[in-house]
């Protein structure tokens, strides 16, 4: 995949997403299909994360923004704990990703879904919604033009470079610190939102010299 200087001009509204999960690997479609029928898969996310980017001139601006926590239903992986800081016991009140998924699907509406190394975001989305009975397993909830990758623009305009969401930010002189305490859904979906827009400038002008950050509503 690669990207035109003028990929974004078309768009008004843009959604960025991040999800934070158990640690556990999504199950291979064909994996589920053959288990008993009284087996219940487990949830994977445990956190979601939105923020609505809105055209403004030629530029953009940060409208609304969403965090929820999801109960998974299921064990942490103790490493993921050690990354998101997430505890099962900070869940047990938590909905269920099939009692937000409607306010999800809302969210995001028909805008492109903006998310950094997109298709494991994409794999969590398609598993939840799948097992909140929304689609059907192996199916997908949103089309892959449908997503705008940070990483591959990134590794675009900077091939060779570490692509992980913090050395991007980092090379790109976006404040990452936050992140050496523990990682989070909004923040990694803000902080993803922040990065395309530099990325978006460097392609069309050959620098990212917008400011480091944006007004909000």
């Amino acid at each position: 995949m690669s990207y035109a200087a003028d990929f974004l001009d078309s768009h008004n509204r843009l959604v960025a997403f991040d999800a934070e999960t158990t640690g556990k690997r999504t199950p291979d479609a064909d994996f589920i299909k053959k288990q008993p029928f009284a087996w219940r898969p487990p949830g994977i996310m445990i956190e979601v994360g939105f923020v609505e980017m809105l055209r403004e001139g030629d530029g953009w601006r940060k409208g609304e923004s969403w965090l929820s926590l999801i109960n998974p239903d299921g064990p942490i992986e103790p490493a993921a704990i050690k990354v998101h800081g997430i505890k099962p016991n900070d869940l047990k009140k938590a909905p269920r990703f099939g009692e937000i998924a409607e306010r999800v699907r809302g969210f995001i509406g028909d805008s492109p879904i903006v998310a950094h190394a997109y298709r494991n975001e994409r794999g969590f989305l398609d598993y939840e919604y799948a097992r909140a009975k929304m689609i059907a397993w192996g199916e997908s909830a949103y089309a892959n033009e449908r997503f705008i990758c940070t990483q591959l623009l990134y590794a675009q305009l900077y091939p060779g470079a570490a692509k992980s969401l913090t050395a991007m930010c980092d090379r790109l002189v976006l404040d990452s610190s936050e992140r050496d305490v523990k990682h989070g859904a909004l923040l990694d979906a803000d902080m993803t939102a922040d990065a395309l827009i530099l990325l978006e400038q460097e392609l069309k002008h050959g620098s990212a010299e917008t400011p480091r950050s944006w007004s909000t509503d």
